[in-house]
C-alpha cells in the first residue's frame, strides 16, 4: 500500500477556540490549530451503558471494579461532531501536536485525544505556561511525550470521585432527601462551613468595658485606650473563650459600673507620660499569586467570587495577557524576575528594588511546584494602562491586581518606625489607670508604593498600629485629658467563612487542589448546602443533616486529615511513586484492619433518619429537616382548647433567610407562638365525601382534599392479572390518586377560608367555553396573577375574584383586542454571547419563570444559583449548554417499557 503523501501541514489541538486563534497567529503557516473544547469523552452514567455490560462488574459505576478499576469511556454526544472534524483534519496532517494545558486535567485531555484519534503520524506533547510568541516558540523546542503518571493520577481522581459519590449519595437519598450528593472534597468543604456555624451557635458572648480618652501635649494630641488598672492588664475580647469565660490570668474584667466610675474619677486627674518606646518597622511584600491566593485577593479587593475570578483569569490567559492560572507555585522565571525589577525601577526609581532578586517558595500543604506563579505574560510586562483599551472592566481590574502583585513582589521592604506611648494617672478613688497609644510611621514605602495585600475579617479587638504620627513626647511630660469615656463591648463569634477565607483554610489544611476550589465552592451552593449572605457563606439545615450522617457513619471520609492524606496519595501517583489501580483497590476494598469504602457501605447498620434530621433548639422544641424544608416541632403534645383533646404536636415553619445561628431558643419560642395553624379541617366535599383541609405550606397557604387509603376489601376486589402460563401475577400496589389542590387567594387565610371557597379553588382551571374556531378558553390563577388561556395565548385579567365571575363573552372581548405589550411584554435578552460552537445558534440569557436561563433556541439550562449574571461569561454559557446536551433530554416516567438503547461501541 503506498504511503501517504506528505502535505507539510501540522495539526495542533488545544482546549479552547480563544486559545487556538492566538496560538495560530504565533505559529504561522503550515500549522492548523483546532480546539477540542474541553474533554471529548468521559465516564457515562451507568444507565447509559450497553445492555450487555449493565450486568457485569462495569454496571454499577461504568468502572470495572473487578479488573483493576478499568474505566469505560464514551465520547460525549455533543463532541462527536468535533471528533469527526479533528479526524478529518488529522488525515491531511504530517504531525500531531497535543497542546492542551500542562496540568493533570490537560494531560488527561491530551491522552483521551490520543486514544480516540489513533493518529498514524508522529505525536508530540507541547506545553507552555503563557500564550506569547516567545513561550510558544520555546514550547516547540521542548516537546515531549504524554506523561503517563499524570494521566494515571487524573484518571484515579475521576474514578475515586465516581466511587465516592455513587456509594455514599444513595445513603443520603434514603435518609435525608432525594437529589442530594456526596463528594470527596465537596462533603468536607460543606462540613467546614457547618462546623463554623456550630461554633457560632455554641458561642456565648461576654461583655467587657474599657476607657478611651483624648490626650494633648505641646506638640499635638492623640487618642489612647485604657491598658491597665493598678498594674493589671485590662481584659479585652481576645482574653475570653467561646463560652464567655475570662481565660487570661491576672487580667482585670471591667463591667459598666467599674468603667463608668473610673472614667468619672479621672476627669481632673494629672496625666503624665510613663514611657515612650520606638522600634524599627519592616514589612516584606507578599509572594506572586498562586491559584489560591489570587482567588482570595480577588474576593477581598474586587469582591469577585472564586468562580468568577477563575473564569476571568482563563480569558486573560487564553488571550495572552497572563501566565497559566492553575498553579500552586509562587516562583517566577528568571525572565519574569528581570521584567518585574526593570518595571519597578522604571516606574518608582532604582532605590525601590533590592540589590538581589527575591525568591519565593510555596508554604501550602501538598503544594505542586510544576508551574510558575500567575503573572503578566511575556518577557517584558505590559502596564495596566497599555492594555486598558483591550480588556473589559473586570478583566482590567484582575489584570491590574496581578500586575501590581507581581511587580511589588520584586520591590524593597517598606520601612518605618512604630512608637508606643504609655501614660497614666491616679483616679479620685485611688485606682491607678494606665493608657496606651501606638502608631506606625512609614519612612520608605518600598513595595507599598505599588501594592498592599488585603486581609480577612478577624475576631477580637486587635490593636491596630495605624499609620499615624504620634506627638513628640518624653517620659514624665504632663498631658491634658479630655473626653475620657467608658466604652462597652461584646465578644464576637468566629466569623463565617467567605469564599476568600474558605479558600485560604482549604489550602492551609491541604484539602483538594487549588484549581478545583472555585468549582467546589460553586457546587456546594448549587446543591443547596450553602448560600451567600452578603459575602458570608451560611450553611442550610439540610447541610447539617448531611454532615451529621457522614460524621456518624462515614467518619474518615469527612475527616480533614484523612482527606488531605488522600490528596497526598494522589500526588504520589502523579509523581510516578504509586499506581492508581492498586491505590483504588485499597480505597474501595480495604486491606487487613483497614476497611474499604465497600465494607463500610455494606455494614452501615440501622440509621435513624429522624435522629439524623433533628436538631434540639430549646427545651421541648426541635428543628426537623423535612421533605419540604426545615420546621420546628414541639415535643409537648398540644391540647385543643375547645375540646380538651390531645392533638398532633404543634409545628412552625422556619424562614428561609434565617441563618442557623440566628435560630436561638428565644427565636424558636417566638416562631412557635406566632405560627399560623398548620392545618384546618373545612368539611367534606358533598360529591366525593373526601375531607377538605386548608394548610400552610412552604410556598404559601392552600386547600386540598384527603383521599382515604383503599380498604383491604377494596384491594381484594381489584382485578387479577395473569402470566401467559396461567399463574396469577402478584397484586400491584394501586396508584394513589392525586388530590385536587388550590392556592388561596391573597384575600384568604387558613383561618378564614370556607368549604365553598375551597371547593371553588380546587375546581380550577375553570372552562368558560369555546371561541368560533373551537378553541377552549379557560381561566385560572398563576404565579403572576389570574389569567385567561386559549391554546398558547394567555391574557391577564384584573383580580383573583374575577376568576369565578368572568364570562365567555367577556373573555372573547379581551381576546378580540390586540395583546397588550406592557410590563409583561416580551423583553430583550438579559445577555447575548454570540453563536454556540455546536448548534451555531445565538446564545442568549432570558428571564424565565424559575429565574434566568441560558438558551441557544434548542437547549435550555438554568443559570446556577451560585453564578450572578454579572459573573456569567460566554465560556461558562457554552460549557453549561454542553453539559445539558450531554445529559440528554429529561426522561419522563412511562407506563410501558421503553425499547432498549442501541449499544454504544467501547472507546
Amino acid at each position: 500500500m503506498p504511503s501517504k503523501a506528505k502535505t507539510g501541514k501540522k495539526l495542533v489541538i488545544v482546549e479552547s477556540p480563544a486559545k487556538s486563534k492566538t496560538i495560530a497567529k504565533y505559529l504561522g503557516e503550515g500549522f492548523i490549530v483546532e480546539a477540542s473544547i474541553g474533554h471529548i469523552r468521559d465516564l457515562p452514567q451507568p444507565s447509559e451503558l450497553p445492555a450487555d455490560l449493565k450486568k457485569t462488574s462495569l454496571g454499577k459505576f461504568a468502572v470495572d471494579v473487578e479488573n483493576d478499576f478499568k474505566p469505560y469511556y464514551v465520547v460525549s454526544p455533543d463532541k462527536k461532531k468535533k471528533v469527526a472534524e479533528l479526524k478529518a483534519q488529522l488525515k491531511d496532517a504530517d504531525a500531531l501536536y497535543l497542546a492542551t494545558d500542562g496540568d493533570r486535567e490537560g494531560e488527561a485531555i491530551a491522552w483521551h485525544l490520543l486514544e480516540v484519534l489513533k493518529p498514524k503520524v508522529p505525536v508530540y506533547r507541547m506545553t507552555f505556561g503563557e500564550i506569547t510568541k516567545e513561550a510558544i516558540h520555546r514550547a516547540m523546542d521542548n516537546l515531549r511525550d504524554v506523561d503517563a503518571a499524570l494521566v494515571d493520577a487524573q484518571e484515579t481522581r475521576r474514578i475515586l470521585d465516581r466511587l465516592y459519590g455513587y456509594e455514599i449519595s444513595p445513603v443520603l437519598w434514603r435518609k435525608v432527601a432525594r437529589g442530594l450528593s456526596a463528594g470527596r472534597v465537596q462533603s468536607v468543604v460543606t462540613r467546614m462551613v457547618v462546623d463554623r456555624e456550630r461554633e457560632r451557635m455554641a458561642f456565648k458572648a461576654a461583655s467587657y468595658w474599657d476607657l478611651t480618652g483624648q490626650f494633648g501635649a505641646e506638640s499635638g494630641s492623640f487618642k489612647a485606650k485604657l491598658a491597665a488598672v493598678d498594674g493589671a492588664k485590662v481584659a479585652s475580647g481576645r482574653d475570653f473563650n467561646d463560652d464567655g469565660v475570662l481565660t487570661a490570668r491576672n487580667a482585670v474584667h471591667l463591667n459598666e459600673e467599674l468603667a463608668t466610675s473610673l472614667a468619672a474619677g479621672l476627669e481632673n486627674a494629672d496625666f503624665r507620660v510613663r514611657s515612650v518606646d520606638t522600634k524599627p518597622y519592616t514589612r516584606r511584600p507578599a509572594a506572586p499569586f498562586t491559584t489560591s491566593t489570587l482567588q482570595q485577593e480577588a474576593g477581598r479587593k474586587l469582591r469577585f467570587s472564586s468562580k468568577s475570578t477563575m473564569q476571568i483569569a482563563q480569558r486573560l490567559y487564553e488571550n495572552g495577557y497572563i501566565t497559566y492560572m492553575r498553579t500552586d507555585s509562587s516562583a517566577l522565571s528568571d525572565e519574569a524576575v528581570t521584567a518585574a525589577r526593570r518595571q519597578a525601577s522604571e516606574l518608582y526609581g532604582p532605590e525601590y528594588i533590592p540589590q538581589s532578586p527575591r525568591v519565593y517558595s510555596s508554604k501550602a500543604a501538598n503544594a505542586q511546584e510544576a508551574h510558575e506563579a500567575i503573572r503578566p505574560a511575556g518577557d517584558s510586562f505590559r502596564t495596566p494602562a497599555q492594555v486598558a483599551q483591550q480588556l473589559s472592566g473586570d478583566e482590567f481590574r484582575l489584570y491590574e491586581l496581578i500586575w501590581k502583585r507581581t511587580v511589588a513582589s520584586q520591590m524593597g521592604d517598606a520601612k518605618g518606625s512604630t512608637a508606643t506611648i504609655r501614660l497614666g494617672a491616679v483616679a479620685a478613688d485611688g485606682r491607678d489607670a494606665e493608657f496606651s497609644a501606638s502608631g506606625t510611621v512609614i519612612t520608605f514605602p518600598g513595595f507599598l508604593a505599588a501594592y498592599e495585600e488585603g486581609k480577612d475579617e478577624t475576631r477580637g479587638d486587635e490593636d491596630s498600629e495605624e499609620a499615624r504620627r504620634l506627638p513628640n513626647v518624653a517620659k514624665d511630660d504632663s498631658l491634658t485629658a479630655s473626653d475620657i469615656i467608658a466604652v462597652g463591648h461584646e465578644t464576637s463569634p468566629p466569623p463565617r467563612y467567605t469564599e476568600a477565607s474558605l479558600t485560604a483554610e482549604l489550602e492551609k489544611k491541604g484539602i483538594g487542589r487549588p484549581s478545583t476550589y472555585a468549582s467546589t465552592i460553586s457546587t456546594i451552593q448549587d446543591r443547596g448546602y450553602v448560600r451567600k449572605q452578603g459575602s458570608a457563606l451560611v450553611p442550610s439545615w439540610i447541610a447539617f443533616s448531611v454532615v451529621r450522617l457522614l460524621e456518624q457513619h462515614f467518619t474518615d471520609y469527612v475527616d480533614y486529615e484523612f482527606t488531605a492524606d488522600m490528596e497526598g496519595d494522589l500526588d504520589k501517583i502523579a509523581n510516578g511513586q504509586a499506581v492508581g489501580a492498586a491505590w483504588l483497590k485499597h480505597f474501595y476494598y480495604g486491606e487487613d484492619a483497614d476497611p474499604g469504602l465497600l465494607s463500610i457501605v455494606n455494614n452501615l447498620g440501622e440509621i435513624d433518619a429522624r435522629e439524623i434530621n433533628s436538631v434540639p433548639i430549646a427545651d421541648g422544641i426541635t428543628l426537623r429537616v423535612g421533605k419540604f424544608g426545615p420546621y420546628l416541632e414541639s415535643s409537648v403534645p398540644t391540647v385543643d382548647p375547645k375540646t380538651g383533646e390531645v392533638v398532633e404536636a404543634a409545628r412552625a415553619n422556619v424562614p428561609e433567610d434565617l441563618a442557623p445561628d440566628e435560630l436561638t431558643a428565644a427565636k424558636a419560642v417566638e416562631l412557635m407562638e406566632t405560627a399560623a395553624p398548620e392545618e384546618r379541617v373545612l368539611g367534606k366535599d358533598p360529591h366525593t365525601g373526601h375531607t377538605v383541609v386548608a394548610k400552610n405550606g412552604r410556598y404559601g397557604a392552600y386547600v386540598t382534599e384527603i383521599i382515604p387509603e383503599m380498604t383491604e376489601e377494596q384491594l381484594a376486589n381489584l382485578p387479577v392479572e395473569y402470566y401467559k402460563n396461567g399463574k396469577p401475577k402478584p397484586p400491584k400496589k394501586p396508584v394513589k390518586a392525586k388530590p385536587r389542590t388550590g392556592s388561596l387567594f391573597k384575600s384568604m387565610t387558613v383561618e378564614s377560608v370556607t368549604l365553598d371557597e375551597a371547593l371553588q379553588l380546587m375546581s380550577l382551571p375553570r372552562v368558560l367555553g369555546e371561541d368560533a374556531e373551537g378553541n377552549v378558553i379557560t381561566v385560572q390563577n398563576g404565579r403572576f396573577g389570574p389569567y385567561l388561556k386559549k391554546g398558547t395565548d394567555s391574557r391577564s385579567i384584573g383580580s383573583e375574584e374575577e376568576i369565578f365571575t368572568i364570562t365567555l363573552e367577556q373573555a372573547l372581548e379581551i381576546y378580540s383586542q390586540p395583546k397588550q405589550r406592557g410590563a409583561r411584554a416580551a423583553v430583550p435578552p438579559l445577555a447575548e454571547f454570540g453563536p454556540d460552537p455546536v448548534s451555531e445558534k445565538n446564545i442568549v440569557v432570558k428571564e424565565g419563570r424559575f429565574g434566568p436561563y441560558i438558551t441557544d433556541g434548542i437547549t435550555n439550562i438554568t443559570v446556577p444559583r451560585s453564578t450572578s449574571l454579572e459573573e456569567l461569561t460566554r465560556e461558562r454559557a457554552v460549557e453549561l449548554l454542553a453539559e445539558k446536551r450531554a445529559k440528554g433530554p429529561v426522561k419522563r416516567t412511562a407506563t410501558r417499557k421503553a425499547p432498549a438503547k442501541k449499544a454504544a461501541a467501547k472507546k
